[in-house]
């Protein structure tokens, strides 16, 4: 797989001729617009043509009315080096999942790595690695943030502190390793948020060699920044305890397509009876024993939109604009100032839904026409996705 050429390269993209413009923004979905310019891989505008600077672009692209989306986020990953996974031994993952409209990748831990090292200075040297073996490396163009180290019992402050300087902003799954406890954990996280590392909790029960059940009393000791697959990855709590989640505490809500689909619905359902849908974030939880999901996060978006009753137009936002606020990544909202990642999609060739929308809400998956990163088109016709009924072209490519 190629690296992403570096953001800058794009020059100035017109995308003309949209037909639907998500935002990414939970608080308005939709925007009344059919234009984005891009200038070196940063959006400068986005609205009505006739209201934006469209003039002698580097690359012209014509959606012909299809769909223009925020660029997926999958929140919970669990890469290695590169796009391999050995705990499928499948090759080129990554790559397949950007066909799926997955544009930025988030690590909750680099578990399958063959002999993970599970002493501090080496979980330490590893999770610095990841990180910048990733923000070197693009597989299909994807941005990947990886190096989430899995926190093991001796660590203390220091080792945070380390981490946080050499760049480490992310922990893998608290409980994925020997700390289980909930007053251990709460330590350990509060150390990592006070040096600016995001911290995300195994939920449910065992998932891998050396993880353990952890119940709701230790979710909501620890207080991790995200509570992770709220629904299992894969066996799930009690749907009444997932519920108590939601609603005592105030941590971000991740739902992942490797769970159990019966609680991620009511996970939803209880965020919006709640009234902070903005709290809801998607992730696919591969690779994992059940394999990889190139279409997971589409899959995910149709699966809770269909049969939770949500609009699809919300769904999208649980799988952009929520998960960049709650991450801090500057892409997942159309807006200007935000990374030019867009995933082109139109409803799925002899759908029965009328529009894109209604097809997702039936439950369908959207056929994915093209895939943008940082300004430069990284897929045309996806070669996963069942094929669009209309595909946006690249009128005039840049030189």
């Amino acid at each position: 797989m190629a690296e992403a050429t570096s953001t800058g390269a794009s020059g100035k993209v017109v995308i003309r001729n949209i037909g639907l413009m998500l935002s990414g923004d939970i608080d308005r979905p939709i925007l009344d617009a059919d234009t984005i310019v891009v200038n070196d891989g940063i959006i400068v505008a986005a609205g009505r043509e006739a209201d934006c600077d469209t003039g002698q672009p580097d690359t012209l692209i014509d959606a012909r009315g299809t769909c223009v989306c925020p660029g997926l986020i999958d929140s919970h990953v669990h890469p290695v080096f590169g796009d391999w996974t050995p705990r499928q031994g499948q090759i080129g993952w990554i790559d397949s999942t950007m066909n799926g409209g997955v544009t930025t990748m988030i690590s909750a831990g680099e578990v399958h790595l063959p002999g993970r090292p599970k002493d501090i200075v080496g979980l330490k040297a590893l999770a610095i690695t990841a990180q910048r073996a990733f923000d070197n490396f693009r597989p299909g163009g994807v941005k990947v943030l990886a190096g989430a180290p899995v926190i093991e019992k001796g660590m203390t402050e220091q080792d945070f502190k380390d981490m946080a300087e050499a760049g480490v902003k992310l922990l893998g799954e608290v409980g994925l390793g020997s700390v289980k406890a909930g007053d251990e954990a709460k330590q350990m996280v509060a150390w990592a948020r006070k040096h600016g590392i995001q911290s995300t909790i195994h939920t449910g029960g065992p998932s891998i060699p050396g993880s353990g059940l952890i119940d709701k009393d230790v979710v909501l000791e620890a207080d991790a920044d995200v509570i992770g697959h709220i629904n299992g990855g894969h066996t799930s709590l009690p749907e009444a305890h997932v519920c108590e989640l939601c609603e005592k505490s105030s941590r971000a809500i991740e739902i992942v397509h490797n769970g159990n689909e019966k609680v991620a619905i009511a996970a939803a359902q209880m965020a919006l009876q709640l009234k902070c849908p903005h709290r809801v974030i998607l992730g696919t939880d591969g690779p994992a024993g059940s394999g990889v999901q190139p279409l997971g996060i589409l899959r995910m978006v149709a699966l809770l939109s269909s049969m939770a009753g949500i609009p699809a137009e919300l769904v999208f936002c649980f799988a952009t604009g929520n998960t960049a606020r709650i991450r801090d990544l500057n892409c997942g909202l159309i807006e200007p100032g935000r990374a030019a990642d867009f995933v082109f999609m139109d409803r799925a060739q002899h759908t029965a839904g009328r529009t894109l929308l209604e097809s997702v809400q039936l439950g369908d998956i959207p056929g994915v026409g093209m895939v943008m990163i940082d300004g430069i088109v990284r897929c045309g016709r996806s070669r996963n996705t069942p094929p669009a009924t209309e595909v946006p072209v690249v009128v005039a490519p840049a030189h």
